[in-house]
């Protein structure tokens, strides 16, 4: 077993990774002084001492001489084995403490619990500090719906800002559906931005069923009412619900659009063939915004270019593919296959 294998395994004895170190040197060399400890594990004698010491106590050393002190290692399957009957009966005892506080969490007055299933959480200050709290847990994936009402003052980590774009444990992944109905204010916008610039993925679609946060498929959080968002929220442990809410949030990121962001002008002194890349690029961007049910402000406050440019782009491929309404021209460009990704 490697180094990193045995220090994760070796906190669950209680005991200092020195501790481990000074055991394993007493294991392949009896009788060994503490300065030859020190020596051995590359520590300074008084950090040597404090493990040896530490060991005594859980009767994994014994003193075998005085005068020099010289040490040696006790049966490892046998008292090691002792040590962690002691370490399961104290979890045993903590999880039975756990359960006790629990009952008195639950019952307290003024808080809402059904059930260990379901949790309603009214106050603002709860809300957020649950939602915190999930979030900082989440060690794989998060998922989220978010649409309009926004409560960009009461309720900020569940509404004025994204799972996308909320801190996070490095390495979870983080996907955020937005309403595209709802990107109609630079507000709204550039809260999907800040989510799309922290390492999130970002999809948009017109009616968005609900607001959804969704942490590791063990809990979620949902509004009370979908009218208003600050009226409290209701967080579940349901693994039947939890799972009909993952399988609902898979099928709208399915069906979902990409929020390409990235507006990438050619320059004057490009070449015909990149110029016509860069047009074709920016003209792709604006079908699929437009397909996912963005005005033309919102387009254009997406790529940054002006209202003007962006409806001229919807015209020209309207007589281009023939089609008199934005319907057809998204449906006949699909056909085409326009929305595929850039070529290189």
């Amino acid at each position: 077993m490697d180094v990193s294998s045995l220090d994760a395994l070796w906190p669950g004895t209680g005991l200092g990774p020195l501790a481990r170190q000074a055991l394993e040197y007493l294991v392949g060399h009896p009788d060994a002084d503490e300065d030859a400890v020190a020596a051995g594990i590359g520590v300074p004698a008084p950090a040597a001492r404090t493990a040896l010491r530490s060991l005594e106590a859980e009767l994994l050393a014994v003193r075998v001489r005085e005068r020099p002190t010289r040490w040696s290692a006790s049966p490892p399957r046998s008292s090691l084995g002792a040590l962690l009957a002691r370490k399961r009966q104290e979890l045993a005892r903590a999880e039975l403490y756990a359960e006790q506080l629990h009952e008195v969490y639950r019952t307290a007055p003024g808080r809402q619990i059904a059930s260990d299933l379901f949790e309603v959480v009214e106050s603002d200050e709860q809300v957020g500090a649950r939602y915190a709290h999930l979030l900082r847990s989440s060690r794989q994936e998060v998922l989220h719906f978010a649409k309009p009402p926004y409560v960009t003052s009461r309720i900020a980590p569940t509404d004025a800002s994204t799972a996308a774009g909320a801190t996070v444990r490095p390495g979870v992944r983080l996907r955020s559906v937005y309403d595209s109905d709802g990107i109609a204010d630079d507000g709204c916008l550039e809260t999907a931005l800040r989510g799309k610039a922290t390492e999130g993925e970002l999809r948009l679609v017109p009616g968005l069923p609900m607001k959804l946060v969704i942490f590791d498929g063990v809990a979620a959080i949902m509004p009370l009412r979908r009218d208003d968002p600050a009226a409290g929220s209701l967080v579940v442990h349901s693994s039947t619900l939890l799972d009909v809410l993952t399988a609902l949030f898979e099928s709208v990121w399915e069906r979902a659009v990409p929020l390409s962001l990235e507006n990438r002008p050619a320059s004057s002194s490009a070449s015909a063939e990149r110029q016509d890349g860069a047009l074709h690029s920016r003209t792709r961007d604006i079908l699929r915004l437009m397909s996912a049910g963005m005005k033309d402000d919102a387009i254009a406050r997406a790529l940054r270019l002006s209202r003007r440019t962006v409806q001229t782009h919807i015209s020209d491929l309207g007589r281009h593919l023939g089609a008199r309404t934005r319907f057809q021209i998204a449906l006949l460009a699909q056909e085409r296959g326009w929305f595929g990704d850039p070529e290189d």
